[in-house]
C-alpha cells in the first residue's frame, strides 16, 4: 500500500500545482483584460492597459511554462519518480 500512497499523493501535488497556476492564468488572461479600461495610464506614450495586454501577459504565460516544468521536476524529484534523460 505503500507505493500507492505514495504515487496517490504525488498525483494530488501535481494536481495541486496545476490549479494554482491555472488560477493564475485565470487571472492574468481575464482579471487584465477585465479590468483594462480601470487602468488609465501611459507607459512610453502607450497606454498601460495595451501593453499588459500585448507584452506583460505573454511574458507571464512564459513563466507559468517554465515555472511549471521546473517545479514539477522538483516534485518528480522528491517523489522519485524523476525520468532519466
Amino acid at each position: 500500500m505503500d507505493g500507492a500512497d505514495a504515487a496517490r499523493r504525488h498525483w494530488r501535488a501535481g494536481q495541486r500545482l496545476a490549479a494554482g497556476l491555472l488560477l493564475v492564468w485565470f487571472g492574468v488572461t481575464f482579471g487584465v483584460a477585465f479590468f483594462a479600461r480601470e487602468l488609465n495610464g501611459q507607459l512610453l506614450g502607450w497606454p498601460f492597459s495595451f501593453w499588459v495586454a500585448a507584452q506583460g501577459a505573454p511574458i507571464v504565460y512564459l513563466l507559468l511554462v517554465a515555472g511549471y516544468a521546473r517545479w514539477s521536476r522538483r516534485l518528480d524529484d522528491a517523489h522519485g519518480s524523476a525520468e532519466d534523460a
